[in-house]
């Protein structure tokens, strides 16, 4: 059973400055669960490990920083299920009971992989969601090819729809921006123009057909969507 987080997902944390920097809270916790959706070696992401890691890189002694590490994943990575243990490691030294239990080391959840999307830059997506993917079920995977197109035809936007959800979801806000869509405004009729599908199949070097029969599976989807939301035509 998951215990209940004590504290908050800070990665968007901001001090209230003209520039708007990180906090060291926010700094601290990207940087966990980059190391983390990296999947390095065990050793790496125990809780000593990320600590050394994380010391390494701004060039401070690990063992200051070590407290903060275990409260970020014991109080909130854990308990939000953003990250889980992974296995342990044997420990040959210390108290009887520590080498029998060994030492935890962690990876990121589907949840986790999603949040680390958010943060890791552009660069890193296509990486990520192909990982994403790996670990979801068929109703996810529909979903993959229509990320994919998204992530190379506009690689900035696909970006920040995913710092916008994440976000929300630090802030407890999900439900808020979900409810941001006005029904009494939807338009009673809506026109699709089936147009360029088969250009599209063409360029990829498969027949226009394929390309028909894509378009007529993404007008689906779109039909069931406008559907829910109440579109009447």
């Amino acid at each position: 059973m998951k215990g209940k987080s004590k504290g908050k997902l800070a990665i968007f944390d901001t001090f209230k400055t003209k520039d708007n920097d990180l906090t060291g809270e926010a700094k601290r916790q990207r940087a966990i669960i980059t190391i983390l959706g990296t999947g390095g070696n065990p050793a790496e992401r125990t809780r000593t490990g990320i600590s050394q890691k994380i010391a390494k890189k701004q060039k401070i002694a690990w063992k200051n920083i070590y407290s903060g590490i275990f409260r970020d994943l014991d109080e909130i990575l854990l308990p939000m299920e953003i990250a889980e243990e992974d296995g342990r490691l044997p420990l040959q030294r210390g108290p009887k009971a520590l080498q029998e239990k060994g030492i935890p080391y962690y990876h990121l959840t589907k949840k986790g992989i999603l949040v680390g999307l958010a943060i890791n830059g552009i660069e890193n997506m296509e990486l990520q969601l192909k990982e994403f993917f790996s670990k979801s079920d068929s109703e996810d995977k529909e979903f993959e090819k229509i990320l994919m197109k998204f992530m190379t035809s506009s690689p900035n936007f696909t970006y920040s729809i995913f710092q916008k959800y994440v976000k929300a979801f630090c802030e407890d806000k999900i439900s808020e921006l979900l409810m941001k869509i006005d029904k009494k405004k939807l338009p009673k009729h809506v026109a699709i123009i089936m147009d360029g599908n088969g250009r599209w199949a063409t360029r990829k070097g498969l027949p226009r057909s394929f390309g028909h029969k894509q378009g007529v599976s993404v007008l689906k989807k779109i039909l069931k969507a406008a559907k829910n939301l109440g579109c009447k035509v």
